[in-house]
C-alpha cells in the first residue's frame, strides 16, 4: 500500500476505500497522509532572503507533505482548537471571530495568546507561522482601550481618502500591538437597501468612490515598513455583488436580506461591483474574502466563473482567496461535496472556523479520489504563502511571550474623522452652528450618552456592546459638556424631561440606533425608537428650536418626522471621539460630510439603484452626495 501511494499521487478508489474501512471509517483517511514520503529538509532554502519571494515559496511547497498543505488551507475559530493541534495539522490560519479574545482581554493578553499559538506552529516539522486573524474593521476595537474610529459609513461621508488611508495605518498599528497580522477589511460592498444590516459596514454605494476609498485603506494597511514586509495584510470583502441583494432571500431562516440572493447581471457585475476590487488589488491587496450571497443561481462561492475566472485571471489577483464565517458549508448537508466544490471554484483558505480535522481529511480524500488535483492544492498553498512571506513571518521572529507592547491613542485622528463625517441635511433659521447667544441648553436621547452605541457593532463584542464602560471613550454629550461656555446652562436627561419649565434656548436630541451586526439587523422599517421620538417631543415642547443628531449605521425613515425638526445633523456610528460632534455643532470646525449614499422617505422606494433610481419612482428625501454647509 505504502508503494502505491508513492508511485502515484492519485491512489486508486479500491485503496482508498480499503484505508477508509480498515482505519476506522472517516479517521483513516486522515491517516493516509502518513503514508506520504517526507521530503528531507537537509537541502531547505526557503529561508534564504537572498532568494527570491517565488523560489522560496517553490522550495517551500517542494518540501511539503499532502497533509502539510492542507493544512495550510485551514483556517480555524482560536476557541475551537485543540492543545498541540496547531503544529499536528500545520494550521495556517486561526482567528478571533464572533469577539472571541483572550480570558484577559488586553493588549498583553492578546499578544500572550497568539504568541503562543504561533510558538506552538514553529513547533511544527516546517515551522511555518500563522495567519492570524481579527475583525478590526473600525480601529481594533476588540480591545478596550483602543481608539474606535466612525464605521466605514462615516468615513464614506467624510469622502477624504487620505483621511481613511491614516486611519487604517493606525489600526494597522494597534493590530500590530497585540500580535494580529490580518485584518478582514475594507468592505467594498455597494449598499442598495438600507433595510440590510451591513449597510454601515461599507463606505458608500457609489462604486467610483468605493474603488477610491477601499484602495486607500489597503494601502494604510499595508505601508511597508524599512524592511520591505507589509506590517498587516488587508482583505477586500464581499466578493461580489453584496449590497445588491433582494429582501426576502436569504438562505438563512434568521435573516431577510443577509446571505440573499445578487439579481444582477455579470456586465452589471464587471461595470459597478467588480471595479472596487480591481483597484484595491491594485494598491496591493493580497487577500479577498468570498460573500455568503448567491448569484446565477447559486451560491457565489462554488461560482468558479466568478472565483477563478474574473478575480484570479481577468484582475490578475495573485493573493489568496478565504471563505467567509463557516461559508462554504452554510445550508449543507454534505460536507465532503461542499469543500470540494468550493476548493475547486477557487477558495484557497476555507474558514471553516470549526472542524478542521474533517476538513483535512475531506480535501485528502478528495486528492486521492482525483475530485481535487495536486495542482489546485499546490497552487492554494503557494497564495497563502506568498502573503506570508510579504508579512515577512519567516523574516521576523516570533513575539516573546513576554512582550507586553501598548496600544496607540490616536484619538485626535478619530476626533477629526467624527468632524468631518457629519452630514447636515436641515438648518432651519441657523439653528446651527450654536452660538454665545445661547444661554440655556437641554439634551435628550437614548444616544446622548451612551459610547456602545455610538461605536456600534464590532465594539469588543461581535453585536457590540451598551454604555458607557469604554473608560477611554468619550460620548456625545461629554463632548458638548466640555465645549459648552461655562455662562451656558446646560442639563441633560434622557427622556427629555427637566423639571425647570422655563424655555431653553435650544435642544439637542441624539438618537439612534442600538447595536447591531450583520443579519441580526436586517429590518423591514429602520424607524426611530418609541423612546426616542418621545424624547424629541419632549425637547420641542420646552425649547425653541431642536436640533436632532442621528446616530445609526443607515439612513433611517424619517419622512414623518422630520419637517418638525430645526436642524438635522447625521451622525453615523462615530466610535470613542465624541468630542468631534461638538466640534461641528459648536462651530469650531466646518461642516464636511455629504451622504454617501440616497437618504429614502419610505421602504417603497428600497432597493434603489446604483444612480439613485427608486424602486417606486417617486424622489428620495435627500440624495447621494447631499450635504448642507454653515
Amino acid at each position: 500500500m505504502r508503494r502505491l501511494l508513492l508511485r502515484k499521487n492519485q491512489t486508486p478508489l479500491s485503496v482508498c476505500l480499503f484505508a477508509f474501512f480498515i482505519c476506522g471509517g472517516a479517521s483513516g483517511l486522515y491517516l493516509m497522509g502518513f503514508f506520504e514520503s517526507v521530503p528531507s529538509l537537509a537541502d531547505a532554502k526557503w529561508h534564504d532572503t537572498s532568494l527570491t519571494t517565488e523560489e522560496r515559496i517553490d522550495d517551500l511547497i517542494a518540501h511539503m507533505t499532502l497533509a502539510e498543505k492542507i493544512g495550510q488551507m485551514a483556517l480555524v475559530e482560536k476557541n475551537s482548537v485543540a492543545a498541540g493541534d496547531v503544529a499536528r495539522y500545520g494550521i495556517g490560519g486561526m482567528l478571533s471571530g464572533a469577539g472571541a479574545k483572550p480570558a484577559t482581554n488586553t493588549s498583553e493578553g492578546w499578544v500572550t495568546m497568539i504568541a503562543g499559538f504561533q510558538s506552538e506552529a514553529r513547533t511544527s516539522r516546517l515551522g511555518i507561522p500563522l495567519l492570524y486573524g481579527a475583525d478590526a474593521v473600525h480601529g481594533h476595537a476588540l480591545v478596550p482601550g483602543a481608539t474606535v474610529f466612525p464605521h466605514q459609513i462615516g468615513l464614506g461621508a467624510t469622502g477624504d481618502a487620505a483621511l481613511v488611508e491614516q486611519i487604517a495605518a493606525a489600526t494597522a498599528a494597534n493590530l500590530q500591538a497585540t500580535g494580529v497580522n490580518w485584518n478582514y477589511a475594507p468592505n467594498l460592498d455597494l449598499p442598495q437597501d438600507i433595510r440590510w444590516g451591513r449597510t454601515y459596514e461599507a463606505f458608500s454605494n457609489d462604486p467610483l468612490l468605493v474603488r477610491r476609498l477601499g484602495a486607500a485603506y489597503v494601502r494604510g494597511l499595508q505601508s511597508t515598513t524599512t524592511g520591505g514586509h507589509i506590517p498587516v495584510l488587508a482583505t477586500l470583502k464581499h466578493y461580489a455583488g453584496l449590497g445588491a441583494m433582494r429582501w426576502g432571500t436569504s438562505l438563512n431562516t434568521n435573516f431577510q436580506i443577509d446571505q440573499a440572493v445578487t439579481p444582477v447581471d455579470m456586465p452589471a457585475l464587471e461595470e459597478s461591483y467588480l471595479p472596487p476590487f480591481a483597484s484595491a488589488i491594485d494598491a496591493g491587496a493580497l487577500s479577498v474574502m468570498v460573500g455568503l450571497n448567491t448569484w446565477d443561481g447559486k451560491r457565489l462561492i462554488t461560482n468558479r466563473a466568478l472565483i477563478d475566472g474574473e478575480l484570479k485571471t481577468k484582475l490578475g489577483f495573485k493573493g489568496f482567496v478565504v471563505s467567509d464565517w463557516y461559508g462554504v458549508y452554510e445550508g449543507r448537508t454534505n460536507l465532503f461535496a461542499a469543500t470540494v466544490e468550493a476548493v475547486n471554484a477557487g477558495v484557497d483558505l476555507v474558514m471553516l472556523p470549526f472542524d478542521y480535522k474533517t476538513f483535512v481529511r475531506n480535501v485528502s480524500l478528495a486528492n486521492r479520489l482525483g475530485f481535487v488535483s495536486t495542482a489546485r492544492i499546490d497552487d492554494a498553498v503557494r497564495r497563502i504563502l506568498r502573503a506570508k512571506f510579504a508579512l515577512g513571518l519567516f523574516d521576523v521572529p516570533v513575539a516573546s511571550n513576554a512582550a507586553t507592547p501598548l496600544l496607540t491613542q490616536h484619538e485626535t485622528l478619530a476626533r477629526t474623522a467624527v468632524a468631518e463625517s457629519l452630514v447636515l441635511l436641515k438648518n432651519e433659521h441657523h439653528t446651527l452652528p450654536i452660538t454665545p447667544a445661547v444661554r440655556h441648553i437641554r439634551v435628550a436621547g437614548s444616544a446622548a450618552d451612551n459610547v456602545g452605541q455610538q461605536s456600534g457593532a464590532w465594539t469588543v463584542e461581535w453585536q457590540g456592546i451598551d454604555g458607557n464602560w469604554l473608560a477611554h471613550g468619550t460620548s456625545i454629550l461629554a463632548g458638548i459638556k466640555a465645549r459648552t461656555p461655562k455662562n451656558t446652562f446646560l442639563e441633560y436627561n434622557a427622556s427629555g424631561t427637566f423639571s425647570t419649565k422655563r424655555e431653553a434656548d435650544l435642544g439637542i436630541a441624539v438618537v439612534g440606533e442600538t447595536p447591531y451586526a450583520e443579519g441580526w439587523g436586517d429590518s423591514a422599517y429602520p424607524i426611530l425608537r418609541n423612546d426616542d421620538l418621545t424624547a424629541i417631543k419632549n425637547l420641542q415642547a420646552t425649547c425653541k428650536k431642536v436640533v436632532v443628531i442621528i446616530v445609526s449605521g443607515r439612513p433611517l425613515l424619517i419622512a414623518n418626522e422630520v419637517g418638525s425638526w430645526d436642524a438635522l445633523v447625521a451622525a453615523w456610528l462615530p466610535g470613542t471621539a465624541g468630542e468631534g460632534v461638538a466640534d461641528v455643532l459648536f462651530g469650531d470646525k466646518k461642516v464636511m460630510g455629504t451622504l454617501p449614499l440616497p437618504w429614502p422617505k419610505t421602504s417603497e422606494q428600497v432597493p434603489l439603484t446604483l444612480d439613485g433610481k427608486t424602486a417606486d419612482g417617486t424622489e428620495v428625501l435627500f440624495p447621494r452626495y447631499f450635504g448642507l454647509a454653515y
